[in-house]
């Protein structure tokens, strides 16, 4: 993260799958998810992809990224997880096993050195 001089904590607005930008509300799965910057992050540019993975088991999304691909360059290693204050990456009611339904269809991206 040093070489794209980002650190712990930078911060940017990503649209969570790419196939369901602007919608609400919208299904996540368990497994890969490609996502999308909608502003910079350090020198990663608006459009950005981001590379990861959903896990739904709990109460809230989890999502982390591991790889950036920006709109005109190689594929990049990164470290970083989606997030949103109060809540809004909870689960609604209609949520099955294995899969998410979320009200919204952007979240926070956030740098971080390590997944926990």
């Amino acid at each position: 993260m040093r070489i794209l001089r980002l650190r712990p904590g930078d911060s940017a607005f990503v649209e969570l799958d790419v196939n369901q930008t602007d919608t609400s509300p919208i299904t996540l799965y368990d497994g890969p998810v490609e996502s999308m910057l909608n502003e910079p992050l350090g020198p990663l540019e608006a459009p950005t992809r981001l590379y990861g993975r959903v896990w739904t088991g709990g109460p809230q999304v989890v999502v982390r990224y591991y790889e950036a691909r920006p709109p005109h360059g190689d594929t990049i290693p990164i470290c970083a997880v989606a997030r949103l204050a109060h809540g809004q990456l909870k689960k609604l009611p209609e949520s099955k096993p294995g899969m998410a339904v979320l009200e919204f269809s952007s979240s926070g991206v956030f740098v971080v050195d390590s997944f926990r």
